[in-house]
């Protein structure tokens, strides 16, 4: 295993951040650790990475304790935490330099980590000219300078626009081919487009460990459907196994079903029937959502 956590609580004075959390994470494997603002999310991954320690319980990165071991456990992960701190008055390589210096890393470790971030066209710049977007990669640049077999991520997509984060999505994806990534993160779309598992956080308790293959396989269906117009939703939840019908917009609505098979056909019918004109017709994912408002609301 990766990493192992064990009953672990951190109490701050009078607050329980953690309350007897354990879990344990594959080598290889993805896992988007997800909760509301404040359920502890930052206070597991600084415990993880020997910031703080735990007030009760243990955890292992790599095979060492992360109280007792703690070079060992910062020697063998790579951490980007949620505030990226950099030296923004560097150069790209300048930065990487002087830390490829820190960790004892040989130069040509360098030029890697900016192939494999896609750096090459920033390189040349200082950091303090660099968009948040390729800032972030120059944080996951530095936290895989040292090739580590952990990868612990706090917030690694919060405030890039569009087109940052889909570029950001990719590289974790591409990096947790062959590397353990831990990322936290209260965005629910960043663990279904990245990990492989989720374990929700609320409260400081665990309130699910699941596999994402496992929640979609069985998910309840959403329907996304616009008619040219307006139709009452008495009939709309007459359709076969509707569970609830809501109008979103205009003459557009959100219909759920309480099956995972492919309801589109149904709703292609009831509009044909009464003489309605289609003008979208899709499905919607919320399987993850609907689970994390149960346990978290």
């Amino acid at each position: 295993m990766s990493i192992e956590v064990n009953n672990i609580t951190k109490i701050y004075k009078n607050q329980k951040a953690l309350n007897d959390v354990s879990f344990k994470v594959k080598d290889a494997e993805i896992v988007g650790f997800l909760g509301p603002n404040g359920a502890g999310k930052s206070t597991m991954m600084k415990i993880l990475t020997t910031y703080i320690e735990a007030s009760e319980g243990s955890a292992n990165v790599n095979g060492f304790d992360v109280t007792v071991d703690k070079k060992s456990v910062q020697s063998s992960i790579g951490y980007l935490p949620e505030h990226n701190p950099l030296y923004t008055d560097l150069y790209v390589r300048e930065y990487l330099n002087f830390n490829a210096n820190v960790y004892g890393t040989p130069k040509s470790r360098i030029d890697e980590v900016i192939e494999l971030t896609g750096l090459t066209p920033e390189a040349h710049k200082k950091i303090n000219q660099l968009s948040k977007g390729y800032r972030q990669r120059v944080g996951l640049a530095n936290a895989l300078l040292h090739n580590p077999e952990v990868l612990i991520l706090d917030e690694p997509t919060t405030g890039l626009d569009p087109n940052q984060l889909v570029a950001i999505r990719n590289l974790i994806k591409t990096i947790g081919k062959e590397k353990t990534v831990f990322l936290s993160t209260h965005i629910m779309q960043e663990v279904e487009a990245m990990c492989d598992r989720v374990i929700i956080i609320n409260k400081g308790e665990v309130v699910a460990d699941k596999y994402l293959k496992d929640l979609r396989d069985g998910q309840e269906q959403i329907v996304i459907v616009e008619f040219d117009y307006r139709v009452e939703d008495t009939f709309l939840l007459k359709l076969p196994k509707v569970s609830s019908v809501k109008n979103t917009h205009d003459f557009i609505y959100e219909i759920t079903f309480s099956t995972k098979d492919d309801m589109r056909s149904h709703v292609f019918d009831f509009a044909h029937d009464n003489e309605l004109k289609i003008l979208q017709l899709n499905q919607k994912n919320t399987s993850l959502e609907s689970l994390f408002r149960e346990l978290t609301s």
